[in-house]
């Protein structure tokens, strides 16, 4: 029980930032002997590709409408990432209940995040500047690294943060949904209305 709060909070980040999420795992197991780490994560290799893929990312991220193409490739390498991490997290012998079972709440969690994401990024694109996009961005990799950081030395804190954002994004979601709906609705009203009005 002492590793679900933590895989929960990787979960969520992964969903949000899956290289970033690899990379600061990888470097406080390597460097700051963080013992919640697997070793497969603090392998040279994973953070250099780690790294290459998080400088990708960030630079991706914060350009308008290509964050979304970015978004819509990763809505199935988010998870993946979320539930390898998850089952690294969870250790034990590979294959087994516990190790099924985070995976599925590591790449659950993820996806969720990720459609959160990906869904507040289409609704800030409609914006005709760019710098509410670069600032969302920046403010998601701070929350990732903060996250990810404090889900090491205090999971329980951490886990707590990231469901309340959770939480907090499915409304944003829903309340975006919804004047979206609205805006069309009436979009199409106006459109009919003058269909009917006499030449």
């Amino acid at each position: 029980m002492g590793i679900v709060p933590l895989i929960f909070t990787s979960g969520w980040a992964s969903g949000v930032n899956a290289y970033a999420v690899v990379l600061l795992l990888g470097l406080l197991g390597r460097f700051d002997g963080a013992h919640a780490v697997p070793p497969a994560l603090e392998r040279t290799d994973v953070l250099i590709v780690a790294a290459v893929l998080f400088l990708c990312e960030a630079v991706a991220d914060k350009i308008p409408y290509v964050d979304t193409v970015w978004d819509a490739v990763h809505t199935v390498i988010r998870p993946i990432a979320g539930a390898t991490v998850a089952a690294l997290l969870a250790g034990q012998h590979p294959g087994s209940l516990g190790q099924v079972a985070a995976g599925a709440l590591g790449g659950t969690t993820a996806l969720v995040s990720h459609c959160i994401k990906a869904s507040l990024r289409m609704a800030v694109n409609t914006s005709p500047e760019p710098a509410s996009n670069i600032l969302l961005s920046i403010a998601e990799d701070l929350s990732v690294a903060a996250l990810v950081t404090l889900a090491i030395f205090h999971p329980w804190a951490a886990a707590s943060i990231a469901s309340t954002l959770l939480v907090v994004g499915l409304v944003l979601v829903w309340f975006a949904v919804t004047r979206i709906r609205r805006f069309l609705r009436n979009r199409r009203s106006r459109r009919a209305a003058r269909r009917l009005q006499p030449a």
